[in-house]
């Protein structure tokens, strides 16, 4: 019966039928130009990632289409994820990037949230990261302690984690953060807080800060108060993780579940409904290009960490976020909210 099955796989993987759909899958995506939506404007950590895989993923797809960034900032990311989900076409042509914490914000109820983050599909993550919540270094604002002890104006581009991560300080930990919404994106932020117009920043990656403002760092422009993840930056040792500060196990199980959405990263997905053999070349080629060579030399020349999660990883990550039970949702949703 063994050798009945290898006789078997062995027919199957030769079988005409792979051969025409891997041609069909080729042949379709000869000389098309894919859009790469960007949910935040230019300069931010989500813009240059898929910037990097838009100059490299479509090597590795079948027919080797051009990919071409658009970026469509608004509303933390949900103006360009309302439009993939509800306008773009269904087949394979639009890529994107948003919010890691759009999965979230769907589990606690937002009311903005006009799609189903289940239903995109996920090609892949460039990058998992931890998130941090920093000051500019004329704040005044070192640590979380001197946060609770007075008023800390943060940036935030809407119902992101750039506003979620202080509305659950402020709750959980006591700090007394004020949040200045509406800015387009991360870089617009960087630009307010040079200019002294907020004090800090309530999130960006910490692989964001290493690639786009070393200076900063090693000119100690920026404190870095705390960081958000499931485990602590090996560079970062005396920055504490954001769910090691609650002072209950209620509370720790809140900001750890606020923290599961850095494993998302910097989500590439496409609409739904995209043929499967478009899903699996699309799937296919991500994972070839994270792992070749001479893509990875190039990340590194623009200082880009490279931690990938595959499509299919991804898409358990983000329904399990989903299905978060209802009590600690809703509890979330009244913190963040």
């Amino acid at each position: 019966m063994m050798r009945v099955a290898i006789v078997i796989s062995a027919l199957l993987a030769g079988w005409p039928g792979a051969a025409l759909s891997q041609r069909s899958v080729e042949d379709f995506y000869r000389g098309k130009k894919l859009d790469l939506i960007i949910g935040y404007s230019p300069g931010g950590t989500y813009d240059l990632y898929a910037r990097l895989v838009a100059r490299h993923l479509g090597n590795y797809i079948p027919g080797r289409p051009l990919i071409v960034p658009r970026n469509m900032p608004g509303a933390g990311s949900r103006t360009a994820a309302t439009w993939v989900y509800n306008l773009a076409p269904r087949d394979g042509t639009v890529l994107a990037t948003a919010d890691q914490s759009l999965s979230l914000q769907q589990a606690v109820g937002d009311k903005r949230i006009n799609f189903d983050t289940t239903k995109f599909i996920y090609i892949g993550n460039p990058n998992v990261e931890n998130n941090t919540t920093a000051t500019w270094h004329t704040s005044g604002v070192k640590t979380i302690e001197d946060a609770k002890r007075r008023e800390v104006t943060m940036g935030a581009t809407g119902g992101s984690t750039s506003s979620q991560y202080p509305r659950a300080m402020n709750a959980l930990l006591g700090t007394k953060f004020r949040i200045i919404l509406g800015y387009p994106g991360g870089n617009d932020i960087n630009l307010a807080m040079e200019r002294g117009e907020v004090d800090g920043r309530g999130s960006n990656s910490w692989a964001s800060w290493k690639a786009t403002r070393a200076d900063w760092i090693a000119e100690k422009k920026i404190n870095i108060l705390v960081q958000i993840g499931l485990a602590k930056a090996p560079d970062l040792p005396d920055v504490p993780l954001l769910m090691d500060l609650a002072k209950n196990e209620d509370d720790r199980a809140l900001l750890r579940l606020l923290s599961a959405s850095t494993a998302i990263g910097r989500p590439i997905f496409t609409t739904p409904d995209v043929p499967a053999e478009r899903v699996e070349a699309l799937r296919k080629a991500f994972d070839a290009m994270v792992r070749d060579p001479a893509f990875l030399e190039q990340a590194k020349k623009e200082h880009f960490d490279i931690d990938p999660t595959s499509g299919e990883a991804m898409q358990k990550i983000v329904a399990e976020i989903v299905a978060t039970p209802k009590a600690q949702s809703e509890r979330l949703q009244k913190i963040i909210e």
